[in-house]
């Protein structure tokens, strides 16, 4: 069963609206994977892995309500969702709640490329905020945020080869 809204009706999806549900898409699998995040840690981590949840649950809130305001509906958050990797111990939590941040970093950096300013200004907020998580998950930065080493690779690659 596919869910009509006023976007779809017309076979149009402005990209502003996309880039809205994949980032709400984000939140939804992050807090999920909080859950499981925060069931193998204890004392503080086990508190900043609560708090980084409700951070995600007020971003997930934030982003229905935008998507309701422009008259999209919202996706609903999915029963599961498949892990990156298994997490058994304190040490893969740790390594999830990472990966959690990257994936979330990566959405948003869809919003910063729109047009649109508040929904731009709105990424940009947000991709400060979930590299900030995921740094003091990892415990050191990474130099571009939200996007792996095989993109960065294969655009240094593709200028390499324009280049000369």
């Amino acid at each position: 069963m596919r869910r009509t809204t006023a976007a779809s009706t017309t076979g149009h999806v402005p990209p502003a609206t996309r880039a809205l549900r994949a980032a709400l898409a984000a939140e939804q699998a992050a807090i999920y994977g909080y859950g499981v995040v925060g069931s193998h840690l204890a004392g503080t981590a086990r508190a900043l892995a609560t708090t980084d949840w409700t951070a995600h649950q007020v971003a997930a809130d934030q982003l229905t309500a935008l998507l309701q305001g422009r008259g999209a509906t919202p996706g609903p958050a999915a029963v599961a969702y498949q892990l990156p990797h298994a997490v058994s111990t304190a040490a893969q939590a740790l390594r999830l709640a990472a990966v959690l941040e990257d994936q979330v970093t990566s959405a948003y950096l869809s919003l910063v490329a729109l047009d649109e300013q508040s929904v731009r200004m709105l990424g940009a907020r947000q991709v400060r905020a979930s590299a900030l998580r995921a740094a003091a998950w990892r415990g050191r930065t990474v130099a571009f945020p939200g996007l792996s080493a095989s993109v960065l690779a294969s655009r240094s690659s593709g200028r390499q080869r324009e280049g000369g």
